[in-house]
């Protein structure tokens, strides 16, 4: 099965269920995929990806920070800087929206 890692600091967002999505540079992942959702190398349990959309930086919405478990789509960038370095408004990352499944 794949998984979904997320650093430690995410898991209450996760498991409250306030992050729905997750943004990435890369993925294999497709629509309908069941995960593992990992964070800090501990389980918080299976999700189904619901959908994968393709945006530049420039492009991400507050709407689309919040769903990711932010206040607004600067505390996202800082957060996507600190974990992939410099990042363009040209820069382009997939935002993969997942819900919580239980097996």
């Amino acid at each position: 099965m794949k998984q979904l890692n997320f650093k430690k600091e995410y898991k209450e967002r996760l498991l409250s269920g306030r992050k729905l999505t997750t943004i990435r540079m890369n993925t294999n992942l497709k629509p309908r995929d069941l995960v593992e959702i990992v964070a800090g190398g501990e389980s918080c349990g299976y999700a189904r990806i619901k959908s994968i959309v393709r945006k530049r930086i420039s492009e991400i919405s507050n709407k689309d920070a919040r769903r990711d478990g932010f206040k607004n789509k600067k505390e996202l960038l800082r957060a996507l800087k600190k974990i992939y370095g410099r990042i363009t408004p040209e820069t382009k990352v997939y935002i993969i929206r997942f819900e919580k499944e239980d097996l």
